[in-house]
């Protein structure tokens, strides 16, 4: 007697039929512009994950949002974490793997907060800056000889930084400013922190701790301010954890499409999206200062990025390393 066949569950039969959609509609297209598509919808997720966290940032504290924010990223990736187990914790730098976990909390602390408090655009703008972080941080962590093509752009893209920075009436600049830099700077570093990690540990294992570490680092806080969400807040908070979590997935999938230099610049594109949202949703415009800023350092950043093609060499860079290692 023939055994039934068995049916997969309608959610498995319609995630079967996009993959094959999707697969259809972009077999026949260049690798390069397939990565283009990704890392275009990876932005675009990037920025209504921040303005979802602005939003919510007027009632909850950041370290509230963070804490559900990873606890539903946990939760989304938990069936590849217990699969993978033993080998997702088994690390051979459990020192660097801890360095990397308070180092991403950080970034993600000063980061987001930033954006609460900051203008999107303005935020959005200064984050980027964290590609001339990475420069620094990889002559001294991991020996990388820069010539004076790379120095000169990285200087450039700091004095748009300084130009975004322009103190107003008081001679003071903005602290959370300041703190924006500080998560670029955080972002940067955890991009390196990752590149060293790869060269032991697995992906899965790398992911694994970030995904217990930071949810750790933030719960205490979060206890201790914690004010108790509405219904719309916990959907709010429930679409903040399945964006971010869509948003690395895309931009992963950019980076094993096309090459990194062909189109990490198209995640400035999040700029103009964060422009947008700013404008509609809180009815806020960047000042001029930031747009001029911002410009400088897109041009020193695509600068870097096509010198370092043509020497052959590899920018470092870790798909999880982006925005504030969201």
């Amino acid at each position: 007697m023939d055994m039934p066949t068995q049916q997969p569950e309608p959610s498995e039969a319609t995630g079967n039929r996009l993959r094959r959609k999707v697969t259809s509609l972009t077999e026949n297209l260049p690798s390069n512009t397939i990565g283009a598509l990704w890392i275009l919808l990876a932005a675009f997720l990037f920025s209504i994950m921040v303005t979802l966290i602005k939003l919510l940032g007027k009632d909850l504290t950041v370290f509230q949002i963070l804490v559900i924010r990873q606890g539903i990223m946990l939760a989304i990736v938990a069936p590849k974490i217990l699969s993978g187990l033993p080998t997702s914790l088994a690390t051979k730098r459990p020192g660097l793997q801890l360095t990397r976990i308070v180092v991403a909390a950080t970034a993600m602390l000063c980061g987001f907060t930033a954006v609460i408090e900051l203008p999107l655009a303005d935020a959005t703008a200064i984050s980027f800056s964290k590609t001339f972080f990475l420069t620094i941080f990889a002559i001294w962590l991991l020996g990388e000889t820069v010539g004076v093509h790379r120095w000169g752009a990285t200087i450039v893209g700091f004095l748009g930084v300084v130009l975004m920075l322009r103190p107003q009436g008081d001679g003071l600049i903005d602290p959370f400013a300041l703190l924006a830099i500080a998560g670029a700077a955080c972002a940067g570093l955890v991009m390196i922190v990752v590149r060293l990690l790869t060269r032991t540990d697995p992906p899965v294992t790398i992911l694994t701790y970030q995904a217990f570490g930071v949810g750790l680092i933030m719960i205490i806080p979060a206890i201790l301010t914690w004010q108790p969400p509405t219904l719309a807040q916990w959907g709010i908070l429930l679409g903040i954890g399945i964006v971010s979590w869509a948003a690395q997935m895309a931009n992963i999938q950019a980076f094993r499409a096309g090459e990194a230099t062909a189109i990490a610049s198209l995640d400035y594109t999040r700029l103009l999206y964060a422009t947008v949202f700013g404008a509609l949703v809180f009815h806020q415009w960047p000042r001029v200062e930031t747009l001029v800023g911002a410009a400088v350092i897109i041009a020193a950043s695509i600068y870097t990025v096509r010198r370092e093609a043509k020497r052959g060499q590899k920018l470092a860079r870790a798909s999880d390393g982006r925005g504030y290692n969201s």
